[in-house]
């Protein structure tokens, strides 16, 4: 047995350049943690697993998790996208 102790967790500089990058992207996006009426997450194109709660968006200006009954500006229909 050793006498290791974890050092608490200290920002990295890729953590300060993602935190950057994911504040302009809520800057840039209008995305919600309610559905906008019958639009959500769950049922948008960009939705990669439509039965998961939680799942990858795969929109190309978005491209995080997100959940179900998210909503966002770029939601589109299954079946509209081009």
């Amino acid at each position: 047995m050793t006498d290791y102790v974890i050092p608490d967790p200290e920002p990295k500089e890729i953590d300060e350049k993602l935190s950057l990058e994911l504040r302009y992207l809520a800057q840039n996006a209008v995305l919600k943690g309610k559905p906008s009426g019958a639009e959500k997450c769950e049922n948008c194109v960009y939705y990669l697993e439509n039965t998961a709660d939680l799942s990858y968006c795969w929109h190309p200006k978005l491209r995080i998790l997100v959940g179900a009954q998210w909503w966002c500006q770029w939601w589109e229909e299954l079946g509209e996208a081009q």
